[in-house]
């Protein structure tokens, strides 16, 4: 029977190759958190970056292994995709920054809420790719409406892209003060606390800061989930490709957080770069259809993506390259 289970296929994908990257994901997050950080400490930029580099080659080495297992087209979907993914998932690592800053939540203390912040992320995300993959196989131009969403967000993205996230406008925060009791400040690395009620006396739960800052986290994602999976369709249907690229990308946000934190500022102009790939993404589909390619080759999204983002890193460096730091991560 297992061998039955390991050798079928699951979504168009054999199971062998789902049990392999599922085992690896896991391995990542026991390495992580059951070694290289077991307790709590500051992570440095360094180290930061030099995570982030191992992430990268870790998911840059699974689309090769795609790529020698379904073929040169799945390998360059793949690529393509983690490059999209690792991108705007930089734009999330902004609002977490702001998220942090606003509940001062000191860095000792930010990988732990960043942990299980991912887990949380790759729960939702197979949600919302298995919801996405069972409507684009039921109803193909359901891809049409991706399409043209991606370009209104990236039109959107464009023209807000000045403008900075408020966390205090959230409404969120106010309901969830109203339903929960929550300290006024950080206590530990805790997400719960047991403290008297001011009222009666006796010990009851309370949520802290902490807690605050994990579910906003988590709400982020959803809200950068609704831009980045019908992203991902729209360079590829393969539900294996779509998951694997979008959680490899995610996977390294963690490290990759404590790098770009600390010099927000000098990706100033990024934004717009995220816009028009976004705009570039949505209209590829229609382009495709009528110019009577049938899909857009996957070689020239590639190339086209990295030639977009490297144009605004590049431009942001250049930009900001006598600008202040606007202080470190708290």
């Amino acid at each position: 029977m297992f061998e039955t289970l390991f050798l079928s296929e699951f979504l168009g994908t054999p199971a062998w190759m789902w049990w392999g990257f599922i085992s690896v994901v896991i391995a990542l997050l026991a390495l992580d958190l059951g070694v290289l950080h077991r307790g709590n400490r500051e992570i440095e930029v360094r180290e930061s970056l030099l995570l982030s580099a191992g992430y990268i080659g870790m998911g840059l080495a699974f689309g090769g292994w795609v790529w020698w297992q379904l073929g040169r087209q799945a390998g360059i979907e793949y690529v393509t995709g983690f490059v999209v993914e690792k991108t705007l998932a930089m734009d999330n690592v902004f609002v977490i920054a702001m998220i942090f800053g606003y509940f001062a939540v000191p860095r000792i203390y930010q990988h732990r809420v960043l942990f299980w912040g991912i887990l949380g992320v790759i729960v939702l995300r197979a949600i919302m790719i298995g919801l996405g993959a069972a409507l684009v196989s039921e109803f193909a131009w359901v891809l049409y409406i991706f399409a043209v969403f991606l370009i209104f967000t990236g039109v959107k993205m464009w023209m807000m892209a000045d403008k900075e996230y408020d966390v205090g406008a959230n409404p969120l925060i106010g309901m969830l003060k109203r339903r929960l009791r929550v300290t006024e400040t950080i206590e530990g690395e805790n997400f719960f606390v047991s403290k008297p009620d001011p009222k009666t006396g006796k010990k009851v739960l309370w949520a802290t800061p902490l807690f605050l800052a994990l579910v906003l986290i988590e709400i982020a994602d959803v809200v950068f989930a609704v831009d980045s999976v019908p992203a991902i369709f729209a360079i590829t249907t393969d539900p294996f490709i779509v998951y694997t690229s979008n959680i490899f990308a995610i996977l390294g946000l963690r490290a990759l957080y404590f790098a770009l934190a600390a010099m927000v500022h000098r990706f100033a102009y990024l934004k717009y770069a995220l816009a028009v790939l976004l705009v570039f993404i949505g209209s590829k589909i229609f382009v495709a259809d009528l110019s009577g390619l049938g899909k857009f080759p996957p070689a020239w999204s590639l190339g086209i993506t990295f030639a977009i983002l490297a144009a605004g890193i590049a431009y942001s460096l250049w930009k900001t390259r006598e600008a202040p730091a606007k202080g470190d991560a708290p």
